[in-house]
């Protein structure tokens, strides 16, 4: 097998380090270890050197990093400048990306700039026996999952959710720090950012929640959201979602979970009248325990359940709640308790 020379776009917002790259930066590991190779971490930003030892740490063999005031924030062509000049330079033979807003703006850009392939939204990365990289994507709604490759071009680019892969512990370890020259004018590329508008989230975001009830196709109607919505604010958790009710419009994008949407891993995941397809499945696998509801004994939901219901969840749910909210702690307040 040939060795690998691995790299990872490592997204930082305001010297904060994303997860994400975290993650990759595990998997990379995991790849260069099977290959005897090495793991570059590609990040850019301000006043952002203090954060090579802790790629370093966390998997890194390499740190490439250019620190410019030019590249803060985040602008789609300096990015890329940047990251095509390195990887000429460094010619890694895969190059990795979190698919964020952020990565799935800027890994396409730059494959179309080098002239090599992407594949969006990996649920797994794997090495054949010769060392090229097989990308596994879900298809055709989930029913599939295409094993991809790219074999005649490079770097080997993928796209990956956050919280499908793992972050390795970070432990003592040595590496380099190179930094790379960023030029002046960079400025002049693009649009200019004249101001950056945090807004803080209305709902409990989908990944913090211990306590997720998602709801799939088999709810049959967007009224049957009510006794989801009223569930979870029992349990002190988030409501989440298939495609099939976003594509419907019954609930936001931002609840979606699976390949195309948010991975989660609450301590209790409850899945209503969902299927079962792989494309969701990969959002919440890793669960700690999944309860799933649905009418089908069949269901595909039920091979990854520690619980499985059979039944219509109209009939399920209601005296559920009517028992929830018996074990409900007394005089519990706006700061959520759940129930024991």
């Amino acid at each position: 097998m040939k060795t690998q020379h691995i790299g990872v776009f490592i997204e930082q917002r305001g010297g904060i380090l994303h997860d994400v790259g975290l993650e990759l930066l595990g998997k990379a590991r995991e790849l260069a270890e099977v290959s005897k190779g090495t793991v570059s971490a590609f990040l850019l930003g301000r006043d952002i050197s203090a954060r090579s030892d802790d790629l370093i740490a966390q998997g890194a063999d390499t740190v490439l990093l250019a620190d410019s005031p030019v590249l803060e924030p985040y602008r789609l062509l300096p990015y890329t400048s940047v990251l095509a000049q390195a990887c000429e330079t460094y010619d890694p033979d895969i190059l990795l990306f979190g698919a964020t807003r952020m990565g799935v703006e800027l890994a396409p850009r730059l494959a179309a700039r080098l002239k090599t392939g992407l594949s969006a939204h990996c649920m797994d990365l794997r090495l054949d026996t010769e060392g090229k990289l097989l990308q596994m994507v879900p298809g055709w709604g989930g029913g599939v999952v295409a094993t991809i490759r790219c074999p005649d071009h490079r770097p080997q680019m993928a796209t990956v959710m956050p919280g499908v892969m793992k972050k390795l512990v970070p432990t003592e370890r040595s590496g380099e720090c190179i930094h790379l020259s960023v030029r002046e004018d960079l400025h002049r590329f693009g649009p200019k950012v004249l101001e950056v508008h945090i807004e803080e989230p209305k709902e409990m975001p989908l990944e913090k929640a211990d306590v997720v009830v998602a709801g799939g196709w088999g709810i049959g109607n967007p009224e049957g959201w009510a006794i989801l919505e009223d569930l979870a604010a029992l349990l002190c958790g988030a409501v989440g979602a298939t495609r099939p009710p976003v594509d419907e419009g019954w609930v936001p994008e931002s609840r979606m979970i699976g390949q195309s949407g948010k991975t989660v891993k609450p301590r209790l995941y409850m899945g209503i009248g969902i299927s079962g397809m792989s494309h969701h499945v990969v959002g919440m696998d890793e669960s700690d325990c999944i309860v799933a509801v649905n009418t089908n004994p069949n269901a595909a939901i039920f091979e990854v359940s520690d619980v499985a219901v059979v039944g219509d969840y109209r009939e399920i749910l209601p005296p559920l709640l009517k028992e929830i909210r018996t074990r409900l702690p007394k005089g519990r307040t706006d700061t959520c308790e759940p129930p024991q």
